[in-house]
Protein backbone atom coordinates (compact mmCIF):
# COMPACT_ATOMS: atom_id res chain seq x y z
CA UNK A 1 0.00 0.00 0.00
CA UNK A 2 1.03 3.35 -0.96
CA UNK A 3 1.34 5.69 1.85
CA UNK A 4 -1.86 7.95 0.40
CA UNK A 5 -3.51 5.05 -1.15
CA UNK A 6 -5.91 5.30 1.82
CA UNK A 7 -6.27 9.38 1.73
CA UNK A 8 -10.07 8.27 -0.59
CA UNK A 9 -11.16 6.11 2.00
CA UNK A 10 -10.20 8.94 4.78
CA UNK A 11 -11.65 11.62 2.94
CA UNK A 12 -14.94 9.29 2.54
CA UNK A 13 -15.01 8.38 6.37
CA UNK A 14 -14.58 12.25 6.90
CA UNK A 15 -17.45 13.39 4.60
CA UNK A 16 -19.73 10.64 5.93
CA UNK A 17 -19.53 11.73 9.21
CA UNK A 18 -20.03 15.17 8.91
CA UNK A 19 -22.97 14.94 7.10
CA UNK A 20 -24.32 12.32 9.38
CA UNK A 21 -23.67 15.02 12.41
CA UNK A 22 -25.47 17.72 9.66
CA UNK A 23 -28.42 15.69 9.35
CA UNK A 24 -28.90 14.30 13.32
CA UNK A 25 -28.17 18.04 14.73
CA UNK A 26 -31.05 19.11 12.46
CA UNK A 27 -33.40 17.00 14.04
CA UNK A 28 -31.61 17.21 17.99
CA UNK A 29 -31.67 21.07 17.75
CA UNK A 30 -35.73 20.50 17.52
CA UNK A 31 -35.55 19.37 20.84
CA UNK A 32 -33.42 22.08 22.65
CA UNK A 33 -30.77 20.04 22.66
CA UNK A 34 -27.23 20.69 21.83
CA UNK A 35 -25.75 17.43 19.83
CA UNK A 36 -23.41 17.30 23.24
CA UNK A 37 -26.44 17.27 25.35
CA UNK A 38 -28.26 14.76 23.42
CA UNK A 39 -26.01 12.86 22.97
CA UNK A 40 -24.95 12.03 26.93
CA UNK A 41 -29.53 11.75 27.29
CA UNK A 42 -29.05 8.89 24.93
CA UNK A 43 -26.17 7.55 26.30
CA UNK A 44 -27.72 7.75 30.20
CA UNK A 45 -31.04 5.95 28.90
CA UNK A 46 -31.70 2.85 30.33
CA UNK A 47 -28.84 2.60 32.45
CA UNK A 48 -28.60 3.12 36.20
CA UNK A 49 -25.77 6.26 35.52
CA UNK A 50 -22.32 5.89 34.89
CA UNK A 51 -18.89 7.78 36.06
CA UNK A 52 -17.56 10.85 34.01
CA UNK A 53 -15.06 8.81 32.71
CA UNK A 54 -17.42 6.01 31.13
CA UNK A 55 -19.07 8.76 29.89
CA UNK A 56 -16.58 10.50 28.52
CA UNK A 57 -15.56 7.40 26.68
CA UNK A 58 -18.72 6.51 25.70
CA UNK A 59 -19.76 9.88 24.15
CA UNK A 60 -16.38 11.02 22.96
CA UNK A 61 -16.78 14.40 24.66
CA UNK A 62 -13.52 15.80 25.86
CA UNK A 63 -13.37 15.91 29.91
CA UNK A 64 -13.46 19.54 30.07
CA UNK A 65 -16.59 20.19 27.62
CA UNK A 66 -18.25 17.43 29.09
CA UNK A 67 -18.75 18.76 33.07
CA UNK A 68 -19.66 22.26 31.15
CA UNK A 69 -22.40 19.82 29.32
CA UNK A 70 -23.78 18.10 32.45
CA UNK A 71 -23.84 20.90 34.18
CA UNK A 72 -26.28 22.65 31.86
CA UNK A 73 -28.11 19.91 31.88
CA UNK A 74 -28.13 20.13 35.74
CA UNK A 75 -29.18 23.43 35.22
CA UNK A 76 -32.28 22.09 33.11
CA UNK A 77 -32.77 18.93 35.70
CA UNK A 78 -32.02 16.41 33.34
CA UNK A 79 -29.09 15.26 34.66
CA UNK A 80 -27.78 14.56 38.54
CA UNK A 81 -24.62 13.73 39.98
CA UNK A 82 -24.78 11.01 42.82
CA UNK A 83 -22.07 9.73 44.56
CA UNK A 84 -20.68 6.38 43.48
CA UNK A 85 -21.65 3.48 45.72
CA UNK A 86 -17.91 2.03 45.23
CA UNK A 87 -15.62 5.03 45.65
CA UNK A 88 -16.63 7.86 47.51
CA UNK A 89 -14.40 10.47 46.14
CA UNK A 90 -16.21 9.53 42.27
CA UNK A 91 -19.56 10.76 41.29
CA UNK A 92 -21.68 9.10 38.81
CA UNK A 93 -24.44 11.12 36.23
CA UNK A 94 -27.87 9.55 35.73
CA UNK A 95 -30.88 10.83 34.44
CA UNK A 96 -33.74 12.76 36.71
CA UNK A 97 -36.85 11.15 36.22
CA UNK A 98 -37.69 14.56 34.08
CA UNK A 99 -34.08 13.17 31.77
CA UNK A 100 -35.62 9.51 31.95
CA UNK A 101 -39.63 10.98 30.81
CA UNK A 102 -37.38 13.07 27.98
CA UNK A 103 -35.38 10.46 27.06
CA UNK A 104 -38.40 7.82 26.46
CA UNK A 105 -40.36 11.03 24.79
CA UNK A 106 -37.26 11.89 21.86
CA UNK A 107 -35.30 8.84 21.07
CA UNK A 108 -37.80 6.95 19.60
CA UNK A 109 -37.85 10.08 17.31
CA UNK A 110 -34.76 10.70 16.80
CA UNK A 111 -34.11 6.97 15.53
CA UNK A 112 -36.68 7.64 13.40
CA UNK A 113 -35.46 10.65 11.76
CA UNK A 114 -32.05 9.00 11.52
CA UNK A 115 -33.89 6.13 10.16
CA UNK A 116 -35.15 7.99 6.69
CA UNK A 117 -31.45 8.41 6.11
CA UNK A 118 -30.76 5.24 5.88
CA UNK A 119 -34.25 3.82 4.27
CA UNK A 120 -32.06 3.70 0.87
CA UNK A 121 -29.97 1.51 1.61
CA UNK A 122 -30.47 -2.45 0.71
CA UNK A 123 -30.01 -5.01 4.53
CA UNK A 124 -26.82 -6.29 3.00
CA UNK A 125 -24.98 -3.25 2.31
CA UNK A 126 -25.95 -2.36 6.16
CA UNK A 127 -24.37 -5.28 7.17
CA UNK A 128 -21.26 -4.80 4.88
CA UNK A 129 -20.84 -1.07 5.89
CA UNK A 130 -20.90 -2.34 10.05
CA UNK A 131 -18.37 -5.59 9.26
CA UNK A 132 -16.39 -2.60 7.20
CA UNK A 133 -16.52 -0.24 10.13
CA UNK A 134 -15.99 -2.69 12.71
CA UNK A 135 -12.73 -3.63 10.85
CA UNK A 136 -11.67 -0.33 10.76
CA UNK A 137 -12.14 1.13 14.22
CA UNK A 138 -10.51 -2.89 15.41
CA UNK A 139 -7.55 -1.38 13.19
CA UNK A 140 -7.59 1.93 14.50
CA UNK A 141 -7.45 0.24 17.97
CA UNK A 142 -5.04 -1.84 17.32
CA UNK A 143 -3.00 1.23 16.20
CA UNK A 144 -3.53 3.24 18.84
CA UNK A 145 -2.48 -0.07 21.28
CA UNK A 146 0.60 -0.34 19.00
CA UNK A 147 1.64 3.35 19.87
CA UNK A 148 1.43 2.95 24.11
CA UNK A 149 3.23 -0.10 23.81
CA UNK A 150 6.37 1.41 22.02
CA UNK A 151 5.94 4.67 24.43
Amino acid sequence: MTTTSFLPTLRELTSAYQAFETYSAVHIRTLDLTPAQFDIIATLGNTPGMPFKELGEKTLITKGTLTGVVDRLTDKQLVQRVASPSDGRSQTVQLTPQGVALFERIFPDHLAHLQRAFVELPPDELVNLEKSLRHLREALVSARNNIKATS
